[in-house]
């Protein structure tokens, strides 16, 4: 399965773009559209190139690719595609362990679907504090995961 383009807009709209590596409210590098790991395919560090847009949508492909692997592994119960890409800008964002640790996979592969999208917004946390911008975030994926 592979990502919608409503799940790429959720990743693209709140990832935003930047050309040069900056550390997110979590104090990690980042540069493109949320990419942590540099052209090299290493963990990026802030020293690395400015680099130009079509190598963020290059990064960006690549780390959703990542992310879809991810989901597709821990996520054992069936789900739709908009589940999927929900599922998938959730894991680009905290990452496969963070997935496979939560709730909300627990609950949607014992098939508890209203369970699981009441977990979105319970991840909510940025350096321990709470980020409302990533707060909309998950309110956008939970509304992508129960939408037909």
């Amino acid at each position: 399965m592979k990502t919608n383009e409503a799940g790429l807009r959720i990743i693209r709209s709140f990832e935003g773009l930047s050309l040069q590596p900056y550390k997110c409210p979590a104090g990690i590098p980042t540069i493109g559209y949320g990419s942590t790991y540099g052209l090299d395919c290493k963990r990026l560090n802030m020293s690395h190139r400015s680099i130009t847009e079509c190598e963020a949508k290059v990064l960006l492909s690549r780390e959703v690719g990542h992310a879809e692997k991810q989901v597709a592994r821990l996520v054992t119960a069936p789900v739709t595609l908009n589940q999927f890409s929900a599922l998938v800008s959730f894991a680009f964002n905290v990452g496969g362990g963070a997935l496979q640790a939560s709730t909300l996979r627990r609950k949607l592969n014992k098939g508890d679907v209203a369970g699981a999208a009441n977990e979105f917004p319970r991840w909510k946390y940025a350096g321990g504090r709470v980020l409302a911008g990533l707060l909309r975030r998950r309110y956008a994926e939970q509304e992508l995961f129960l939408r037909s």
